[in-house]
């Protein structure tokens, strides 16, 4: 049964602070747990948990507490049985989740893995409501930036991979897991001989580690037959307690493996025609692989919005998304505007040439926000002269003049393009028509210029007048993808979509809550201190 938790608001007699030497109290005042308790504890609304709860039998455990100790979790990067150990005998975080006396509470185990299962099942099952956890990060995040001053009107993207708790595997790997997961959800009594051996003695050390790289393809061709007789076996199982082992085994199959018409045998596909949202480990059918510089993983991306005002105090992550990682950053980007801008009031969002597309571009001026470009994708036409250099009127689109200063003789516009006719006198006298986009016509020559080339020259004007600010504006985001990726993020202990999703947000409210803190307990002065310095000239000291 769900009961709000009220308790913390009432002293008592037995409270540890009462009884403290007033020096001891005085570094406890100073310390990070009344921060916490005050900014965060405090802050947390516990009515959009009691969904999570029935209305009869005993009451629950305080969903603020337990909520509270998974950011102080991720704020400290320690393990469950660490965190429970501060619980039980750490007073400042007691103090930090409003316990006054050490040792009042009791938390067992088990509370905090069925508090998660329970916030786990919500989201699975509601995919299109929001993330209750991601309402929790917009309280602190508002009432951060209220407290602290920090504005939200502009704002940087950026992108980073990571791994859930899965193994890089080949192929021939990837196949034995699948393989071995379906033989095991397969009753003894029901298994062939040949499927019998999958999970004796030496099987896998035969099939992964004692093979040679010539051999890989009839070692693959072999698991995947193999898999086909188990898939057979499972058809036909009565019953959905092997639901889950067919339906991986099934996409596998699909995926990776094509039939010989005369032999009925399976053979492995190409590399080349397996797609980056293909099957990457047994144990997790959400991850996807993708391949971005020099990087290729499979897993996850996640995205992070953050404030980059110069005279905000500090910065603070405003929003995250998590995707498989074949998705793209610019859709990642596009489908978060709106909530980015409904949530903070965006303006000005600064991003990498990554995120350069048409449809960034027409969402943010939908949800009335303007795209700052630090660089573009794709390479820049030499071997004609660039569309910028033509007058072009700047509303319709029409060609007014050519690079030399001609005016057509006329002009015409249609949804995808625009176009000038020019005399073939006046173009064949031209300096610059070897570079010219003029084309000759029986009747005269005519050029022809695609708008969505013209939109991408005016993108690359304004971004080159404004390439350095941009830039740094942009380039503090890194930091905040490297702060995660220690505390966790590049490996995580979670897998799917959605405890990824999980893990990721409660790892950007711990970042939020550190930086709160440490701007609540005077860390950012020396910086803020010396940028106003920066501006004041110094006595000449002769």
């Amino acid at each position: 049964m769900f009961k709000p938790n009220n308790q913390h608001n009432q002293q008592s007699l037995m409270e540890s602070t009462l009884w403290m030497n007033p020096k001891v109290r005085g570094k406890l005042e100073k310390s990070w747990a009344p921060i916490f308790y005050e900014h965060v504890f405090c802050q947390i609304d516990e009515e959009p948990f009691a969904m999570l709860y029935g209305t009869t039998g005993n009451p629950n455990f305080p969903v603020n507490i337990l909520l509270s100790l998974e950011y102080i979790k991720h704020m400290k990067d320690c393990n469950d049985l660490e965190l429970l150990d501060s619980f039980n005998f750490d007073y400042l975080v007691n103090y930090a989740v409003g316990i006054r006396t050490l040792g009042e509470r009791n938390l067992a185990e088990r509370t905090l893995y069925n508090f998660r299962e329970r916030v786990y099942q919500h989201c699975q099952e509601n995919p299109d409501n929001e993330d209750i956890l991601f309402g929790q990060f917009r309280i602190l995040v508002n009432g951060f930036a209220e407290k602290a001053g920090v504005l939200l009107d502009k704002q940087r993207t950026d992108t980073t991979l990571f791994m859930s708790n899965i193994k890089k595997a080949g192929r021939v790997s990837l196949a034995h897991d699948v393989l071995a997961k379906a033989v095991k959800a397969i009753p003894a009594e029901k298994l062939t001989e040949s499927l019998a051996k999958v999970l004796g003695e030496g099987f896998k050390n035969e099939v992964l580690y004692r093979m040679k790289s010539q051999d890989a393809d009839s070692r693959m061709a072999m698991l995947l037959n193999l898999c086909q007789e188990a898939m057979s076996v499972l058809d036909g199982l009565a019953g959905t307690q092997c639901a889950d082992e067919a339906r991986i085994l099934r996409r596998f199959l699909s995926e990776q493996a094509i039939e010989d018409a005369e032999t009925r045998r399976l053979a492995p596909k190409p590399k080349k025609e397996i797609s980056s949202g293909s099957l990457q480990s047994a144990y997790d059918e959400d991850a996807t692989f993708r391949r971005k510089g020099d990087v290729s993983q499979s897993g996850y991306i996640l995205e992070l919005s953050e404030t980059c005002g110069k005279d905000n105090p500090f910065q603070l992550i405003t929003d995250y998304a998590v995707t498989p990682n074949n998705v793209s950053d610019e859709e990642i980007l596009r489908s978060r505007l709106p909530a980015i801008r409904e949530n903070t009031g965006c303006s000005d969002m600064y991003v990498d040439g990554g995120f350069h597309s048409d449809g960034v571009h027409e969402a943010a001026a939908e949800n009335g926000v303007k795209i700052h470009l630090t660089n573009m994708s794709g390479t820049q036409p030499v071997k004609r002269l660039p569309v910028t250099t033509f007058e072009i009127n700047g509303t319709t689109n029409a060609i007014l003049r050519c690079p030399a200063g001609h005016a057509p003789t006329r002009a015409k516009m249609s949804n995808s393009q625009t176009s000038a006719h020019f005399p073939h006198q006046t173009c064949g006298n031209c300096e610059l028509r070897g570079q010219c986009h003029s084309k000759a016509q029986r009747k005269d020559c005519v050029v022809r210029i695609n708008l969505k080339a013209i939109n991408t020259g005016r993108e690359r004007i304004k971004m080159k007048k404004n390439q350095i600010e941009n830039t740094s504006m942009r380039a503090g985001i890194e930091g905040s993808n490297s702060a995660l990726k220690r505390k966790g993020l590049r490996k995580l202990a979670v897998r799917g979509l959605v405890k990824s999703t999980i893990v990721s947000g409660l790892k950007a409210a711990a970042q939020n809550i550190k930086r709160f803190i440490k701007h609540k307990r005077g860390g950012y002065l020396k910086t803020t201190k010396r940028k106003l310095l920066d501006g004041i000239p110094m006595p000449n000291p002769c």
